[in-house]
């Protein structure tokens, strides 16, 4: 089964990617979700671009409000 996806409000946020791959994993570890805060950090550093970032793999790990 899927873990559910925590929800996490990035729109208002700081936009500096560095501060939303931190926003996410933090909400995944808060989620007990600690692999895949790793997962997510290692995916985001390795992109090749912010809209990759943004678009892309942090709505794999969570709802984005």
């Amino acid at each position: 089964m899927e873990k559910d996806k925590p929800t996490v409000k990035l729109i208002g946020e700081d936009g500096n990617v560095f501060n939303l791959i931190g926003l996410v994993a933090k909400a995944l570890r808060a989620a007990g979700q600690n692999e895949e805060a790793k997962q997510v950090t290692e995916e985001a550093f390795g992109a090749k671009s912010y809209e990759e970032i943004t678009e892309e793999i942090i709505p794999k790990y969570v709802i984005v409000t």
